[in-house]
């Protein structure tokens, strides 16, 4: 039997120098897919703002949203550790709010921990969830929920003032508790430097090679999302256009009727398609409610 991978199982994997997975998945099906493959983590991110809802950006995602996904996510996923996203306004406003959040993820959600984007500036707030038993990644770089005050889905940490500034906010949130951080679209290099300084492991996305595991958004990976693929995802399969082709075959069946075919049919017994076919010829005399229609073809 597998045993469930933790937040002491991101810290175990760092000092073994053991690379960490994680993907991300936003319903059952998927999520039991790539637990079954051995990925250490799960993230039920609010990317699917994007990727599932159609939305620009991540920020019209919802608490209710997220616990919907979240509680579906958990029913597949056996394995993995599952780490849900709290989404834009949920931690921003109180730390008891966001104390109550983080809670209701773990409690309705079925999440192991949660994550929220962030540095100096939510120092106190990861302190204040991670005192209520609640374990928290952080996030640093590209920052979607702070999208607008970014000035767009750009590279961060690539002058001077920026990089430092990037190195002491991850320092300051393992001071404040978190178990790992994401770094996401950064220089190689400042993801090496800022790796090699924490303690806790440095999950990378658009990061470079060195971090202490990688992450990525499964519709990216998989080819199921093309409004906009960013410099750093591979694409390890391009399941869009399989589904493209299945969806125009399948139209083309339905069209020229060599779909359903005899064996995706069921059939009935002889002298009930007998009475059917007085039925259809007008020879068939009915109860006032069908009863006996009703007990034949039952």
């Amino acid at each position: 039997m597998n045993l469930r991978f933790t937040a002491q199982s991101f810290l175990e994997a760092k000092v073994k120098k053991e690379k960490i997975t994680m993907l991300t998945a936003y319903d059952y099906a998927m999520a039991k897919l790539i637990d079954a493959c051995g990925v250490e983590a799960i993230l039920i991110g609010d990317s699917l703002g994007m990727v599932v809802q159609g939305y620009d950006s991540t920020l019209e995602v919802t608490l209710e949203d997220m616990i919907y996904h979240c509680k579906s996510v958990a029913r597949g996923a056996k394995r993995a550790m599952l780490i849900g996203d709290m989404p834009f306004l949920t931690y921003h406003i109180s730390m008891t709010e966001a104390v109550r959040n983080a809670g209701r993820l773990v409690q309705e959600g079925k999440v192991h921990a949660v994550k929220l984007e962030g540095g100096r500036e939510r120092a106190e707030t990861v302190k204040a969830i991670v005192g209520a038993q609640i374990p928290v990644m952080g996030h640093l770089g590209l920052t979607p929920q702070s999208v607008h005050a970014l000035g767009g889905f750009k590279v961060q940490g690539k002058d001077e003032v920026k990089a430092k500034a990037l190195i002491e906010d991850a320092l300051i949130l393992e001071e404040a508790g978190v178990f790992a951080i994401v770094l996401e679209a950064v220089p190689e290099e400042l993801a090496k430097v800022i790796t090699e300084k924490l303690h806790i492991p440095v999950i990378g996305i658009g990061a470079g090679r060195y971090c202490d595991g990688q992450v990525l958004v499964i519709h990216d990976m998989l080819g199921l999302y093309n409004d906009f693929t960013p410099k750093f995802v591979k694409q390890y399969a391009d399941l869009g256009a399989c589904v493209k082709e299945a969806v125009g075959h399948y139209i083309k069946e339905v069209k020229n009727q060599s779909f359903p075919e005899e064996k995706h049919v069921f059939s009935m017994d002889h002298n009930l398609v007998k009475m059917l076919d007085d039925v259809q010829g007008g020879s068939y005399e009915f109860n006032t409610n069908c009863t006996r229609l009703k007990s034949l073809v039952r």
